[in-house]
């Protein structure tokens, strides 16, 4: 039947313009993708970074949040913001860049190089299936994936994706991971907001909140193992359980009874026991216990829920205390994050949980070897006199 135009539908001309917009559509698609796929990292070297690692080092990778993003990406975290480390920011280090510069012969993170998208870009490309590297785009070691603000479902949602992302760059070396260990650190953004509802219910340890909250992070936790062995089933994972925030010094004047931190360790331990039964039940991985890591490095909350933590000695000069401030005694930074020392004696104990549960051969850390590190970083630091 022919249009009310007098044109069939058999007409050729019909189609033409129909084709055209098609062709121009195809076309801007195709320019989209080409702007928007991945840059190659570009290396951006910070100074005093690890040079390359061996070919024969043990390749590590790393998922997570703010616990493992790196101090010196100078996107997130440029000199002068006053993040992470204030005016001691360039001898602040994340654990994983004191891990580069510590055992960078016997572990490799990547070279340091900035890489990947973010904002519309990193959402323009997730929708249209682009290898993007890393979201958001940051200057970290290439094999961190962590991101400051991350929660569980970033491991495998959303546009951060990170299993998926991760796996992308297993795929181009696959055989090389079968000795490699992927690190799995995540859950305290989850976590902290149940707390004070914990302080308040008798029974925080069965409350809905925590039951749904511990099922949804160890199901990201599982599904991101699934995606990584996907490419290289022989990959070695370590799950780190969280940490009490209550330890935090700006929780000091919280939870303060006896009842209130009874209730919210019930509750941490119940996530915790869930994270270790996982990875008790997932070939070649452990779990690292950061709960007890904390309480025995710095103390805890007495019974009735005081601060009572205690100091640690670095070498023959400096006393480092759960505190708050940017300069190296304090444990913790003005930002709330894991300070220089309290990050370096963290890596030790992960380098020994790796030797531990895996049987690699990696160099302990001494307590010699972290106070030559931590006193040559606060060498370089400025005098006292600027402390925040």
């Amino acid at each position: 039947m022919p249009m009310s135009s007098g044109r069939s539908l058999r007409d050729p001309s019909w189609r033409r313009p129909s084709m055209a917009v098609a062709a121009v559509l195809v076309a801007g698609v195709a320019a989209a993708a080409v702007a928007l796929a991945v840059m190659e990292p570009r290396p951006v070297a910070p100074a005093g970074a690890a040079s390359a690692a061996r070919t024969s080092a043990i390749p590590v990778a790393v998922l997570g949040d703010s616990n493992s993003h790196a101090y010196q990406d100078g996107i997130a975290f440029p000199p002068g913001s006053g993040a992470r480390g204030g005016a001691f920011h360039a001898s602040t280090l994340q654990w994983t860049e004191v891990l580069a510069r510590l055992r960078g012969d016997e572990i490799d993170l990547g070279p340091w190089v900035e890489w990947g998208r973010s904002g519309i870009r990193a959402r323009a490309g997730t929708v249209l299936g682009l290898p993007l590297g890393r979201v958001p785009r940051k200057q970290d070691h290439l094999h961190n994936f962590a991101v400051s603000g991350a929660i569980c479902s970033h491991l495998t949602d959303g546009t951060q994706r990170q299993a998926q992302r991760l796996a992308a760059l297993m795929a181009g070396d696959a055989e090389r991971w079968r000795r490699g260990v992927v690190v799995i650190r995540i859950g305290l953004n989850d976590w902290a907001g149940l707390m004070d509802a914990q302080a308040r219910t008798p029974d925080a340890a069965d409350a809905p909140e925590t039951r749904d909250t511990i099922a949804r992070c160890t199901g990201h936790m599982a599904e991101a193992i699934r995606q990584v062995r996907a490419v290289q089933p022989d990959v070695r994972i370590v799950l780190v359980g969280v940490a009490n925030e209550a330890a935090d010094p700006e929780t000091f004047g919280q939870w303060n009874s006896r009842a209130e931190m009874s209730r919210i360790d019930a509750a941490l331990k119940r996530f915790n026991e869930a994270i270790e039964t996982l990875a008790e039940a997932t070939p070649r991985t452990v779990f690292f216990d950061d709960d007890a890591w904390v309480r025995k490095t710095w103390g805890s909350r007495d019974a009735d829920g005081r601060p009572a933590y205690g100091t640690v000695a670095i070498g023959s000069a400096l006393r480092v205390t759960n505190t708050t401030g940017d300069a190296p005694e304090h444990a913790v930074l003005a930002d709330h994050h894991s300070g220089l020392v309290y990050n370096t004696l963290w890596t030790r104990s992960f380098v020994e949980r790796l030797r531990e549960g895996f049987g690699l051969p990696l160099t302990p850390v001494g307590d010699a070897e972290v106070a030559r590190f931590v006193e040559t970083l606060v060498m370089k630091a400025p005098p006292k006199a600027s402390t925040p």
